[in-house]
């Protein structure tokens, strides 16, 4: 079993050293002192799919980091005490201004684009409620585009979302 480059190296319980031992079969973070394990547990994020009457999506272009320039379909990570639901209302709403409702699970994949985050992502179907179109938060554009012709994506797993969404 491969162990992993360590990214962690003091307990958040008693700031002891962590070092890697085989628990459960598998490389664990384990404190030296206090004997707590730290599990390296992905980060979840949601997204919401919103079709105009054209049957187009709804993408919005990112403004920072080096995903800057690359379009995604709207998204944001969930806060640790926030329900999945209300997390892709509140992302939805700070990145595109409008009121969202999210109709049920699209998909759930797991995120492996990015070597120092591991996410998980929860895709909803969403009917637009309220509000009016306006970039905002990470997006400096945001715009409806044909399945069969998107913009440079910035994540692997929304193409692979589009491409399915193409043949629903």
């Amino acid at each position: 079993m491969t162990i992993k480059e360590q990214r962690f190296y003091f307990c958040p319980k008693c700031g002891g050293k962590l070092s890697y031992h085989i628990k459960d079969e598998r490389p664990r973070l384990i404190c030296d002192v206090c004997r707590y394990i730290f599990y390296e547990n992905p980060v979840v994020g949601v997204a919401a799919i919103v079709l105009n009457a054209q049957k187009q999506i709804l993408l919005g272009r990112r403004t920072g980091g080096k995903y800057a320039g690359l379009w995604c379909i709207p998204c944001g990570y969930v806060e640790y005490d926030e329900d999945v639901y209300h997390a892709v209302r509140r992302e939805f709403k700070e990145e595109t201004n409008l009121d969202i409702e999210p109709l049920g699970v699209y998909t759930v994949q797991s995120n492996f684009h990015d070597p120092e985050k591991h996410t998980v992502g929860i895709w909803f179907w969403a009917r637009v409620t309220g509000g009016e179109l306006l970039a905002g938060d990470d997006l400096d554009y945001v715009a409806y585009f044909d399945l069969s012709d998107c913009p440079p994506l910035a994540f692997p797993t929304d193409r692979l979302v589009i491409d399915r969404l193409r043949v629903f």
